[in-house]
């Protein structure tokens, strides 16, 4: 199964040091900031990608909906919040979506949606790591092999199905 990232941009700019930091100096900044990373991200992955920003900060005559290198960019119309356009899409995607934010509303709703959800910060993380791979031309790797253990593990300490299938996704990362 596809996974179809959402993002929330200006929630996840704004969770981000690096990001921030561009942000602050100016929005335009930050949001192209973004996007280059999230580029080199789809580069890696291959997952399509869909970032989502209020249209209230949206430059003036853009456009509602953009492609730049592959990324799909959406603002939200004018009255509208970006966290309805982004609850509306996770409904849609149901079990294909997985939501970036760190809005709890957002999440709350995504997982109601049977969607996965994964907080800005750990994928501003992820981002970076992307990025630096990107930069080095290699893979990541996925193996880190086998470390013995005596903690026992058994059915009562199971996770639940939703939660199983959440990290499921997110290992995909």
């Amino acid at each position: 199964m596809a996974i179809h990232l959402i993002v929330d941009g200006y929630n996840l700019i704004r969770q981000s040091p690096q990001l921030q930091e561009l942000d602050l100096e100016d929005l335009q900044l930050g949001r192209e900031a973004l996007l280059e990373q999230l580029t080199a991200y789809k580069k890696l992955k291959g997952y399509p990608i869909t970032v989502v920003f209020d249209g209230t900060h949206a430059l003036p005559g853009a456009q509602s909906r953009d492609r730049i290198r592959g990324v799909e960019i959406r603002f939200s119309r004018m009255g509208e919040l970006a966290d309805t356009v982004i609850k509306r899409m996770a409904a849609r995607e149901r079990e294909k979506a997985l939501v970036v934010s760190s809005d709890g509303d957002v999440k709350r709703y995504a997982r109601q949606q049977g969607a996965a959800t994964i907080e800005a910060a750990d994928f501003a993380d992820k981002l970076l790591q992307a990025a630096y791979m990107d930069l080095k031309g290699a893979e990541e790797d996925e193996s880190r092999g086998w470390k013995p253990t005596t903690r026992k593990k058994g059915p009562r300490r199971r996770l639940s199905k939703r939660q199983r299938r959440n990290n499921q996704r997110l290992s995909k990362l």
